[in-house]
């Protein structure tokens, strides 16, 4: 296949996978935009095989393999990691970012749950900030300032999503929320998971949640204000529609577990109006202090991976421990198939 044909199939992937990326996408310049949707095919299928597979161990596995075969220029003959490979060549994109969403995917594979807010936050930046720092390199803003509050845009939206999805994710078995919120309000982590209730206490994890998540939005204004003028409007498209998912749990009374904040196409249409107007609004507005605000703790790693000073850094050992467990968890489940196999012929 061409790259063309390659280009087409990235798409349509995020045309069906991703109605609130593919509207904000239509605002970005074209050489920005197509490494984009490259971008996002290439992270969301991979996300979607480890949250809807039948096997996320397998399924992080093979996205390792994935990522080691387009590194070294030999990619898996699918179109979306050929355009993946070309990305990475023409962008110059740092390995240490995929595989810190390697290890968010990992993370979610081995079943981890979140003590704290600091390690939800941490959970966000391999799943999320990265994207939005990968998306800064596809950018051409590298400089440490900007990308942290690319990181921060990042964490706000991921918050958001959990917010969002606080009932589906738990009759999947997960929970993304603090466990140290559920200690506090003295709820059973396991009976909520079993039966999963709007119960006051989860509308206030809800809300302390997306609270979190403004505050972060708020951090990351002025970043975006200071991206490539071109470059602003998708991004203050991508910001407002995932507020907005925000605005719609808070109308529900913060009760994401009997329903689920929808945003319908006039309001996105609204949004993507907005945005525009503000990316020109934000020729007349001194950049802001904030600008300049350390990148929080949880993300400065992907800062430092990202800078355009930045050295090539070998694998953190913590993501090599998570897939050496992986590793051994597939091997373990494999040897049991085949005992069942012998056993049962």
């Amino acid at each position: 296949m061409s790259p063309a044909e390659d280009m087409a199939a990235c798409r349509a992937a995020i045309r069906t996978g991703s109605l609130s990326f593919h509207a904000a996408s239509k605002l970005l310049p074209a050489k920005v935009r197509d490494p984009a949707l490259v971008l996002y095919a290439f992270c969301r299928l991979a996300d979607d095989a480890v949250d809807e597979g039948a096997d996320p161990v397998a399924a992080v596995l093979h996205l390792q393999d994935r990522l080691d075969r387009a590194y070294a220029g030999r990619p898996k003959e699918a179109p979306i990691d050929r355009a993946f490979t070309r990305l990475i060549d023409t962008h110059d994109l740092p390995r240490a970012l995929p595989d810190a969403l390697l290890e968010g995917l990992a993370w979610d594979a081995d079943g981890r749950r979140f003590q704290t807010l600091s390690d939800v936050r941490a959970y966000s930046a391999r799943v999320a900030a990265v994207v939005g720092v990968m998306m800064s390199v596809l950018m051409g803003v590298r400089d440490r300032d900007r990308l942290a509050r690319a990181c921060d845009l990042g964490l706000a939206m991921q918050l958001t999503n959990i917010a969002r999805d606080v009932g589906e994710d738990a009759r999947r078995g997960r929970i993304y929320l603090p466990l140290e919120w559920f200690d506090e309000a003295g709820i059973d982590q396991a009976a909520f998971v079993r039966a999963p209730q709007p119960l006051p206490e989860i509308r206030d994890m809800t809300k302390r949640l997306l609270r979190e998540a403004t505050r972060l939005y708020q951090r990351a204004d002025p970043g975006i204000s200071a991206l490539p003028l071109t470059c602003r409007p998708g991004i203050y498209a991508a910001r407002h529609i995932y507020d907005g998912i925000g605005r719609v749990i808070r109308d529900q009374g913060f009760d994401s577990v009997t329903r689920r904040a929808v945003t319908g196409q006039k309001r996105k249409l609204g949004w993507l109006a907005l945005a525009g107007v503000q990316a020109g609004a934000s020729l007349l507005v001194p950049r802001m202090p904030t600008l300049y605000a350390r990148p929080c703790p949880e993300t400065a790693f992907l800062v430092e991976a990202a800078a355009v000073d930045a050295p090539q850094l070998p694998r953190s050992e913590a993501l090599i421990d998570v897939l050496a467990r992986l590793h051994e968890h597939d091997l373990q489940t494999r040897n049991d198939y085949h005992i069942m196999d012998r056993r049962s012929a």
